[in-house]
């Protein structure tokens, strides 16, 4: 078999690294430090297989740009997929394969971390004691025992939250309208949205983005919620309507807000900024804010998800050059 080129998008040197720890000896990667857009999917001429990562833009003119080019696969280093035009892909002969499931562990910890850091005012207390201040003032946190904390979304992640989360003596209300079966089968009690925004103290987001679900999280949502709720999301940003959680966030309605998505983090995530003015109003006032942690998306980013998801893209990879089913493949709806 000839050497199969890989043109690899939104590849930092932590990505080639283990993409090429994971590729057989019949796989060549060639990475790019650069996101997938229609300005630099030229750079992909002449070859089949096209990686990309969760914020490439895979609209319908950048895979026409593909297709042209000669792609004919594009493998998805993440689980989401709706940056991906999927029926323009259907259309043009280009399959699109994911990673389901990378490390729910990983994602699942983070989260709770963020509910962690924001109740007991971590990062200002760490930023304080850097000062030589030991003053507690302002640091008065809260018990996570016999809080109730609303889940959305009762996929592996999910689970895994609300698995660890009852451990620490918190209430577990879930809502799921697709895995409704297996939650309570866990004893988890699953309700209705509005039952869940309006008894819970900490809201968690686990679920994918699509018509559904984008900003579930919106004006209407959070009227219903309690006085001083605390808002989680490591899932994605559209899921949120985030001018509306900035101006409930003013009212004090949301009293913590963590973050690890952002509907507008494309043009931001995963770049060194910090020699430029950010032109987004809206982020750079979420993280002047006191009670918001903000970061840049990095919940998966542990080495046993990264070895999993480039053992699978791999996987997905080799699977479509054989001919293979492809059991990782998504499609239009």
């Amino acid at each position: 078999m000839s050497m199969i080129q890989v043109s690899a998008f939104s590849a930092k040197p932590y990505d080639q690294a283990f993409l090429t720890q994971a590729a057989s000896s019949d796989l060549c990667f060639c990475c790019y430090n650069l996101p997938l857009d229609a300005v630099s999917a030229p750079m992909a001429n002449g070859v089949e297989i096209v990686c990309a990562f969760v914020n490439d833009d895979l609209s319908r003119t950048t895979l026409e740009i593909l297709h042209k080019g000669g792609t004919r696969l594009i493998a998805l280093r993440c689980a989401g997929y709706n940056q991906v035009d999927l029926l323009a892909a259907q259309e043009l002969g280009i399959s699109v394969v994911n990673v389901p499931a990378y490390s729910p562990y990983a994602v699942a910890e983070y989260a709770i971390s963020l509910m962690l850091a924001l109740s007991r005012k971590l990062p200002r207390a760490y930023n304080r004691v850097r000062d030589g201040n030991f003053s507690l003032d302002g640091l008065l946190g809260f018990d996570f025992y016999g809080k109730t904390v609303g889940i959305i979304g009762g996929g592996k992640i999910g689970q895994l939250v609300a698995e660890r989360l009852k451990a620490f003596g918190c209430t577990m209300l879930i809502y799921d309208p697709y895995n409704k079966d297996v939650c309570i089968e866990m004893g988890f009690d699953v309700v209705e949205l509005d039952v869940l925004l309006a008894q819970s103290d900490i809201i968690s987001l686990h679920c994918p983005l699509t018509n559904d679900t984008r900003y579930i999280i919106d004006d209407a949502a959070i009227e219903k919620m309690k006085q001083g709720v605390m808002l989680i999301n490591t899932s994605r940003g559209a899921l949120m309507d985030t001018k509306a959680v900035l101006a409930a966030l003013k009212k004090h309605k949301v009293a913590y807000l963590g973050l690890d998505v952002y509907e507008q983090e494309g043009s931001l995530f995963f770049e060194d900024h910090s020699t430029e003015i950010i032109q987004d109003d809206v982020i750079q006032r979420l993280i002047t804010l006191p009670n918001v942690l903000v970061t840049g998306h990095q919940a998966y980013f542990t080495k046993e998800a990264l070895v999993h998801i480039s053992e699978t893209t791999v996987s997905n990879i080799l699977d479509f050059v054989a001919g293979k089913e492809l059991v990782n493949q998504v499609v239009a709806k």
